[in-house]
């Protein structure tokens, strides 16, 4: 398996597999609305694309990505972060390594940008997710938590 990054010639092939984790993490409970955010993802993958911040996995084709990039704007802080923003492997490819693969891939992008932290996101609800991260060493440093509100009221 090789790990590189990408021409923008993959870009629509990148976009798919991109609508396939939002889709999926929509069982998780992800609010992101996949029909609507075509146009956004495929901007945001042939940027990624035409930055280096985007790699992917092959084998006998493409069977995973991930776009990273190094946090800028905000507060200033005491570390300089690297942000894993997506990680995705093709199902009939999961359990062989490509996911540990690429996010190493990306952690050692991120490191020759000078990063000091990488961090990333997972649903909560992902529990497969969650277990892949740990054993990939990261742990958790904040808590994101959201609450329902009905017809203007608090819960």
């Amino acid at each position: 398996m090789d790990v590189f990054n990408p021409s923008l010639s993959v870009a629509d092939q990148l976009v798919e597999m991109w609508l396939s984790l939002a889709e999926g993490q929509r069982r998780f409970e992800s609010h992101l609305l996949v029909d609507k955010n075509q146009a956004r993802i495929r901007e945001s993958v042939c940027n990624h694309i035409a930055t280096e911040r985007l790699l992917v996995a092959q084998a006998d084709e493409i069977c995973g990505f991930v776009m990273f990039t190094v946090e800028v704007g905000g507060y200033e802080q005491d570390v300089r972060r690297g942000i894993v923003e997506n990680i995705y492997v093709e199902p009939a490819y999961r359990d062989e390594g490509v996911g540990g693969r690429l996010l190493h891939e990306a952690e050692q992008e991120l490191g020759q940008q000078g990063v000091d932290v990488i961090a990333l996101e997972v649903m909560a609800k992902n529990e497969a997710g969650r277990r892949f991260y740990r054993q990939q060493n990261y742990e958790p440093h904040r808590v994101e938590l959201e609450k329902t509100i009905k017809d203007g009221e608090r819960q």
